[in-house]
């Protein structure tokens, strides 16, 4: 299935991606990316620079004639998101991504592609190893751990990197041209939970939320998507008031910043309670479907008989759980007063899991408002703290104020009229690109973000559009042999 992408056009970024889908590189799991970036840069014979974070630098000197030219860093991300669906055998660590074209579209086997950032990372590598495109000095800044803490784009150093203006390539809208975007907090809550002997007269279940599409908790929030925590534990809740149910485990969501997708649980049910219960259960799969009808059409929400458990956890501890997860707000919290269809303010309840004794749920919070950010952080720590928790806010990283008298914004509106006849839309992004943590170190930057249009990342959905990618192309080396003069 891969080798058919290499025959698509552009083929030097086309060639570049499908390599890249060979290379596992999870975040948190880059080495071999890592390892291979730098074998790339040497190989071309440029300055090449693995700093101590993990970050990738490779520089290319300006082509005869464009020395007088602004430099340009290119910067994209390594690592890539790891979901999968939950009847897909791959093991991110190791397995390479089942790449195919689907019609218009590059996609995955049932599971994320890497589009987030591959597509930037190939177009860099393709103008790194150009020999016949037109460009002033570039740096090809590659960080690391982007989607889980943006460490790489935070331990980069100030005064290592020379140029002028920052093209971030990590947008996923082809024909918008990015200029600012939300900052983020993590919110993390816990209680520790006793073991206790499982009831006698019961039977055990195993509840399995599945078929929700998910996605990138920042660009698809305002979808109003379904979210398998809030779901299950709204099912969970009426069953312990109404059933008496104990709950014996939970494991829901994975990743901070993707929607959950999925959501399953261990409970037990006293047997004189069993068709109550079932009942209750039928009932809530029947309003769930109808209220998500539109939305979710591939929910699937199952009850399944299982084998008893070895214990369940303390009534007292479940109830502050799934009164806490109850009351926790998900979802779109405020729009953009200044920017209409953009998302201000947002919250993603990202997971609900169980370990090393302690019931966890993590939080994502998004704000291009700094003030309203720390509100909403004191909001949900509040929730929790009152239900018990212990809670941690952590991880802040600031958002990217627009700069409209930009230099560079003004050269891609006219390049871009020049070759597709109108000027491209300015936006700001609900999602936390690394422009806002790289303009801390280096304020002198004039920066950019933009890409080829890239659907439902974070999920096993991601696709490429393949024209997009084209236009893409053009715009960049476009955009490069156009450099505003030093």
């Amino acid at each position: 299935m891969n080798k058919e992408i290499d025959k698509l056009s552009p083929s030097e970024v086309w060639k570049n991606f499908h390599s890249l889908t060979q290379i596992a590189r999870p975040s948190k799991s880059e080495d071999d990316i890592q390892k291979f970036m730098v074998e790339f840069g040497k190989s071309l014979n440029l300055e090449t620079i693995h700093d101590e974070v993990g970050n990738v630098i490779i520089r290319k000197p300006a082509t005869p004639g464009m020395e007088n030219r602004k430099g340009i860093v290119l910067q994209g991300h390594l690592d890539m998101v790891p979901q999968k669906n939950s009847d897909k055998v791959h093991d991110f660590e190791k397995d390479p991504i089942e790449a195919y074209i689907d019609g218009e579209w590059v996609t995955a086997n049932g599971t994320t592609l890497g589009a987030d950032n591959g597509m930037g990372v190939a177009s860099a590598m393709a103008v790194l190893a150009s020999k016949t495109l037109k460009h002033g000095p570039i740096e090809a800044l590659f960080t690391c751990d982007e989607e889980t803490g943006m460490t790489g784009a935070e331990g980069l150093k100030p005064g290592l990197l020379k140029g002028d203006i920052l093209l971030n390539l990590d947008s996923e809208d082809e024909g918008e041209l990015y200029v600012g975007c939300a900052g983020g907090t993590n919110a993390n809550a816990a209680w520790k939970y006793q073991e206790e002997p499982v009831p006698q007269d019961v039977v055990a279940y195993k509840l399995a939320l599945t078929g929700l599409k998910g996605g990138h908790s920042g660009l698809e929030i305002i979808l109003q998507r379904a979210n398998s925590n809030k779901l299950m534990n709204r099912f969970l809740y009426h069953a312990v008031e109404k059933h008496d149910l104990r709950l014996a485990s939970i494991d829901g969501g994975s990743l901070r910043n993707a929607i959950p997708r999925e959501s399953f649980a261990v409970v037990t049910i006293p047997s004189a309670r069993e068709k109550t219960f079932l009942e209750c259960f039928n009932k809530h799969v029947a309003i769930f479907k109808s209220e998500y009808a539109s939305v979710e059409p591939e929910m699937k929400f199952v009850c399944e008989k299982t084998p008893l458990p070895s214990f369940v956890i303390d009534s007292a501890t479940v109830d502050k759980l799934l009164k806490a997860v109850y009351a926790c707000p998900n979802g779109v919290i405020r729009m953009s007063d200044d920017m209409p269809g953009l998302v201000e303010t947002s919250t993603n309840l990202a997971s609900v899991k169980m370990a090393d004794g302690e019931l966890r749920v993590q939080c994502l919070l998004r704000s291009s408002v700094d003030s309203a950010q720390e509100d909403l952080g004191i909001m949900i720590k509040s929730v929790f703290e009152l239900a018990g928790a212990a809670v941690e806010l952590s991880g802040k990283y600031p958002g990217w104020k627009p700069n409209m008298n930009s230099a560079i914004l003004n050269t891609m509106q006219n390049v871009y009229q020049k070759l597709y006849g109108k000027i491209p839309e300015i936006k700001a992004i609900h999602a936390g690109l690394e422009c806002g943590i790289l303009g801390g170190a280096y304020p002198n930057w004039d920066m950019i973000s933009f890409g080829p249009t890239i659907r439902y990342p974070h999920s096993p959905d991601e696709k490429v559009n393949i024209a997009s990618v084209e236009k893409f192309w053009k715009f960049l080396t476009s955009t490069l042999e156009n450099a505003p003069l030093k």
